[in-house]
């Protein structure tokens, strides 16, 4: 398996450089077919509208949300003008609570999604739902990126969050074309179960299915020192240089990562490097 067709997806004119620029940096090093999804988001609720609130309101908002996607659109025509990939741009227009599925419907049919990060101050509110249609009805890998990260190119060290679930497991395999091209990849284990039958020997089995494939594989067995297992993956992931995290997304359900937060959404809030994921 190999990525041939990577969807990028923008809903912000203020993030389409950064997106852009890392999308085409990953294209170019896979020698793969770059689609841009620009997204025009309608963020009135339905259903929530004011009294007096006129059909001349509404068009205003659908016509806002237009010309955000066409200026995206001809902004990131222009750029990909100046590269040697093959190439689409895909402009449209959606409301905030359509998002996820439109996302989903063009995410299905590529082998990768690259998105932003979708928390921050600076971030929409439709970021959020963009992830998980890809990640959830698309059923689609997503590398998530950081804020001001370097070029995104094809990492030479990842760090894998192992913890043995399926959404782990789902996103490894998802992530072998990477894996197998790395110079390193470090499985990291944090607290490993006391029982069970890996117990004498965490991350062998994987580290074994890895191998067959060419990946050249380390396993870090760490403790829990810090409140979050997020926080000790993140530090791990600076102490050792990796360049991209590989972990499975959302393995409670999502209303309660959204309330509780979670190992996912700790991630992506905090880490310094692109985080490809898969559920």
């Amino acid at each position: 398996m190999s990525f041939k067709t990577i969807l990028a997806i923008t809903t912000d004119q203020a993030h389409l450089n950064d997106t852009l620029k890392q999308a085409v940096a990953m294209a170019s090093a896979l020698d793969a077919h770059l689609d841009l999804l620009c997204i025009g988001v309608d963020r009135t609720q339905t259903g929530y509208y004011y009294a007096g609130m006129n059909a001349a309101v509404l068009q205003e908002t659908l016509h806002q949300a237009r010309e955000e996607a066409s200026e995206m659109a001809k902004a990131a025509k222009k750029q990909l003008d100046l590269t040697d990939l093959r190439w689409g741009v895909t402009e449209a227009v959606c409301q905030l609570a359509d998002v996820s599925r439109f996302v989903a419907s063009h995410a299905r049919f590529a082998d990768l999604a690259i998105v932003p990060r979708p928390y921050g101050d600076d971030r929409g509110i439709e970021l959020e739902p963009a992830v998980e249609g890809a990640l959830f009805e698309g059923q689609t890998p997503v590398i998530v990126l950081p804020d001001g990260g370097s070029e995104l190119k094809l990492p030479q060290k990842i760090a894998i969050g192992w913890n043995e679930s399926a959404e782990a497991l789902r996103a490894i395999r998802s992530a072998l074309p990477l894996l197998s091209q790395a110079q390193t990849t470090r499985i990291v284990v944090i607290d490993p179960p006391k029982h069970g039958p890996t117990r004498s020997d965490p991350g062998g089995q994987l580290s074994q299915f890895l191998a067959r494939h060419g990946v050249k594989v380390d396993i870090d067995v760490l403790s829990k020192t810090m409140p979050r297992v997020s926080d000790v993956m993140r530090r791990h992931v600076i102490d050792i240089g990796a360049d991209m995290v590989v972990m499975g997304a959302y393995g409670h359900s999502r209303f309660r990562e959204a309330i509780l937060g979670g190992a996912t959404r700790n991630m992506l809030e905090t880490c310094e490097v692109p985080v490809f994921m898969a559920h």
